[in-house]
C-alpha cells in the first residue's frame, strides 16, 4: 500500500547517499505518490520523510538530486497545510536565499528554490513576512528585473526558455507574496518594479510576457490606493490601454488575442477599482468602447463577461467622459440585453452596476440642463432689458431733434414772414393740387403728379428711387415714393418743365444718400430708419432750383412711416421758402450753393466752413456731429450684438 511504499522509498534515499540517480529516481517516485494528496503528504512527515529531503537538498554535492528534493518538498507542501507550518521557518527562507545567489547555481536550481518559495508563501502571512523580513522578496524583484532580457524572446532557444521559465516563477511567487491574504507592505516594496513591467509591456505582447506581467501588476495594486497612484503616475495605466486596442486590433484575426485582452481588462479594472477618478486617463484611448467590443465577443463565458461588465462600471462610475463614450457606443441597450438574458446572478449583478451609473448620469445632465436653461433665461431677460433701454434712449434722441428742428424752423418762418419775404409754396401746390381734383377727382395719380409738379427733378426716376432708398424705408413708404415718381408722370412733367434747369442732378441725391450708408456700417444696426430734411428755394430771379441737404440718421427699430410723416411736414414747412434779392446775400453756402455738385462729405466740409450758416443748416450739423459721436460709441458696445450692414 502507500505507506509501504513511502517507507521503502524512504529506507532507499537514506542508503544510496553514493548513488545521486537511484536518489533522483527515488525523490520522483515519492513526489508522484504524494502529489495531490495530502494525506500521503501527511504519513511521510510523520515517518520523518519531510526533513530528511530538507536536509538532503542542502547536504548533497550533486546538482541533480539538490534539484530532485526541493521540487518533492514543493510537492509535499503544495499538498499540505501541515507540512508547510512545519518547514515554514526563517533558516528555509535563508537557505533558499543562497541557492539563488550562489554562482554555481544554475537556472533549473534556480527555479527549484523560487518554487519552494512560493508554495511557502501560498495562503500563508507568515510564508509572506518570513519572505520580506529575510530579504527574500528583495531578491526575488531583481531576478524579475534581470533574468530575462526584451532582447532575447526567442522562446524557442533552450537557454532561454530555461530563463523564461524561472522568470515567470518569479512573477507567479510575487504574486503570492502580496495576494491571499492580501498585504500591503510587500505591495509596497513589489511596486518598485513596475517602471520594469512597464517597458515589458511597450515591447513585448506575446502572451508569454503578457499574462504573467498582468497577474503581477492586478494583485500588486488590488485594493491598494497608494500602488493605485503610483502606478498611474509612472503611465502604467496608459500603457495598458495601449496594450488593449492592439490586442483587439488583433482580436479580429486571432481568438488568442481576444483571451488576452480579457487578462488586459482585470487588469485594469485592478487599477482603478479603488480609485476610479483615475478612469478619466482612459478617456483619451477610447477605452470603454474598446471594452463594449470585447463583451460583443460570442466566444466569452460567463467570468469573462463579468470582469469586462465590471470594469466598464469602474470606468464610468465617476468620469462623465467615459458615461458619454458608453451612450455613445450604444452600452445601455447591450447592458439590458446582457441583464435580460442572463440567468447569472453575478453577471446580472454586473450588468445593474453600470446600469445605475447610467442612472445618476441621466439625474446630472437633467440638473446641468435645467441650470443651463435658467442661465440662458436670465441672459436673455437681461439682454432685452438692455435692448429696451437702448430703444428708449434711440427714442429719446430722435424725439429731442425733431422737436428742435420745429422749433428753429418756426422762428425761421416767423423772421421770414415779418421781413416781407415770406412765400408759402406749399399752400400754392396744395390749390393747384385741389384745382386738378376738382377737374379729375377720379384720378388720385394724376392729383398727385399735379401736385408735386412743382418741385419736380427729372433726373429722381422711379428707378433711381428704388435703389437708394431700399436698404432704408419700408414697402408702404417706397411705394409712396415710387407713385410719386412715376416715370410716365415725370416725361409728362419734363416735356412741360423742358426749360426750368434743376440742379438735381449736380447734388446727385443718390450718391449722397450711398456715402451716408457707408460711412455708417460700423454701427452695425439693424431694421435702420432715415431721418431726412430736404431744403426746396426759389432764386431771386424766379427760376425754379432744388437743393436738397440730407441729415441721415440711422435710429433701430423706429416707427419708420411715422417718422417719415413728421419729417414730410418740415421738408414742405422749409421748402416753401423763398429768398428775395434783399435777402440773397446773407444766406448760408447751404442755401446758395443749388448749381454745385456736392456728396455727403463736401457738403459738410462747406457748411463748415461757412461764415454764416441759418438755422436750419446750423441744426443739421450739430445733428450729424451728436449722431456720429453716438455711432462709435455703440459701434464698441454693441459689436456683438447687431450684425453689419452690408
Amino acid at each position: 500500500d502507500m505507506k509501504t511504499d513511502l517507507n521503502l522509498l524512504l529506507e532507499c534515499l537514506k542508503y544510496q547517499m553514493d548513488c545521486p540517480i537511484s536518489q533522483k529516481e527515488a525523490l520522483i517516485t515519492i513526489y508522484s505518490i504524494c502529489q495531490q494528496n495530502s494525506e500521503a503528504s501527511e504519513y511521510f512527515r510523520e515517518i520523518g520523510g519531510l526533513m530528511f529531503i530538507n536536509d538532503l537538498a542542502k547536504s548533497s554535492v550533486h546538482c541533480i538530486v539538490k534539484e530532485a528534493a526541493l521540487f518533492t518538498l514543493g510537492i509535499i507542501i503544495e499538498s499540505n497545510v501541515y507540512c508547510q507550518q512545519t518547514l515554514c521557518t526563517s533558516a528555509l527562507f535563508e537557505d533558499l536565499i543562497l541557492f539563488l545567489i550562489n554562482k554555481d547555481s544554475g537556472v533549473n536550481l534556480k527555479r527549484m528554490s523560487v518554487y519552494v518559495i512560493l508554495v511557502l508563501v501560498s495562503n500563508n502571512s507568515n510564508g509572506q513576512t518570513y519572505v520580506r523580513d529575510t530579504g527574500c522578496i528583495g531578491l526575488l524583484l531583481q531576478l524579475f528585473r534581470t533574468t530575462l532580457s526584451t532582447s532575447e524572446m526567442n522562446l524557442s532557444n533552450e537557454n532561454t526558455n530555461q530563463c523564461y521559465q524561472l522568470w515567470s516563477s518569479v512573477c507567479s511567487t510575487l504574486c503570492a507574496c502580496v495576494n491571499n491574504p492580501q498585504n500591503e507592505d510587500n505591495q509596497n516594496i513589489c511596486c518598485s518594479v513596475f517602471p520594469y513591467a512597464k517597458e515589458w509591456l511597450e515591447s513585448c505582447t506575446e502572451p508569454e510576457i503578457i499574462r504573467p506581467i498582468c497577474s503581477f501588476l492586478g494583485l500588486t495594486v488590488a485594493n491598494n490606493t497608494y500602488v493605485q497612484k503610483y502606478f498611474v503616475s509612472v503611465g502604467g495605466l496608459d500603457t495598458l490601454a495601449k496594450v488593449l486596442i492592439k490586442l483587439m486590433h488583433d482580436s479580429c484575426v486571432s481568438h488568442s488575442s481576444t483571451k488576452l485582452a480579457v487578462v488586459v481588462t482585470k487588469t485594469l479594472d485592478a487599477c482603478i477599482a479603488n480609485d476610479s477618478a483615475v478612469g478619466v486617463v482612459l478617456t483619451k484611448y477610447h477605452t470603454v468602447s474598446e471594452l463594449l467590443k470585447l463583451l460583443s465577443n460570442d466566444t466569452l463565458d460567463t467570468g469573462e463577461k463579468i470582469s469586462i461588465i465590471l470594469t466598464i462600471g469602474h470606468c464610468t462610475e465617476v468620469c462623465e467622459e467615459n458615461q458619454c463614450e458608453l451612450l455613445q457606443n450604444n452600452g445601455l441597450p447591450l447592458m439590458i440585453q446582457v441583464l435580460t438574458e442572463s440567468q447569472d446572478e453575478e453577471l446580472n449583478k454586473a450588468a445593474t452596476f453600470v446600469l445605475q451609473n447610467c442612472k445618476q448620469m441621466t439625474e446630472q445632465l437633467s440638473l446641468k440642463i435645467n441650470d443651463n436653461l435658467l442661465n440662458m433665461n436670465n441672459a436673455e431677460e437681461l439682454d432685452v432689458q438692455v435692448r429696451k433701454r437702448s430703444l428708449q434712449d434711440y427714442w429719446k434722441k430722435a424725439k429731442d431733434i425733431l422737436h428742435r428742428i420745429n422749433l428753429i424752423e418756426k422762428e425761421h418762418n416767423e423772421e421770414r414772414a415779418q421781413g416781407g419775404v415770406f412765400v408759402d409754396r406749399s399752400s400754392e401746390a396744395n390749390i393747384e393740387a385741389s384745382r386738378y381734383h376738382e377737374v379729375n377727382p377720379d384720378n388720385p395719380k394724376t392729383c398727385i403728379e399735379r401736385t408735386r409738379k412743382e418741385v419736380h427733378c427729372p433726373q429722381l426716376t422711379s428707378k433711381s428711387v428704388n435703389e437708394v432708398l431700399a436698404p432704408f424705408v419700408n414697402s408702404s413708404l417706397k411705394n409712396e415714393i415710387v407713385n410719386t415718381m412715376d416715370p410716365a408722370n415725370a416725361s409728362t412733367r419734363q416735356s412741360e418743365q423742358s426749360n426750368i434747369p434743376c440742379s438735381v442732378n449736380e447734388l446727385q441725391t443718390g450718391s449722397v444718400l450711398q456715402s451716408h450708408s457707408i460711412n455708417a456700417k460700423t454701427a452695425c444696426v439693424k431694421n435702420q430708419s432715415v431721418l431726412q430734411t430736404g431744403t426746396l428755394m426759389h432764386d431771386y430771379h424766379g427760376k425754379r432750383q432744388v437743393a436738397f441737404s440730407y441729415c441721415i440718421f440711422f435710429l433701430p427699430n423706429l416707427d419708420q412711416h411715422s417718422l417719415y410723416l413728421e419729417t414730410s411736414k418740415e421738408e414742405k414747412s422749409t421748402s416753401t421758402t423763398s429768398a428775395t434779392h434783399k435777402m440773397a446775400d446773407l444766406r448760408c453756402l447751404g442755401c446758395t450753393a443749388g448749381g454745385l455738385s456736392f456728396n455727403s462729405k463736401t457738403f459738410t466740409k462747406m457748411l463748415q466752413s461757412c461764415r454764416y450758416q441759418c438755422d436750419h443748416h446750423k441744426v443739421i450739423l450739430e445733428a450729424e456731429e451728436r449722431y456720429k459721436k453716438e455711432l462709435r460709441k455703440m459701434a464698441v458696445c454693441n459689436n456683438s450684438r447687431y450684425t453689419t450692414y452690408e
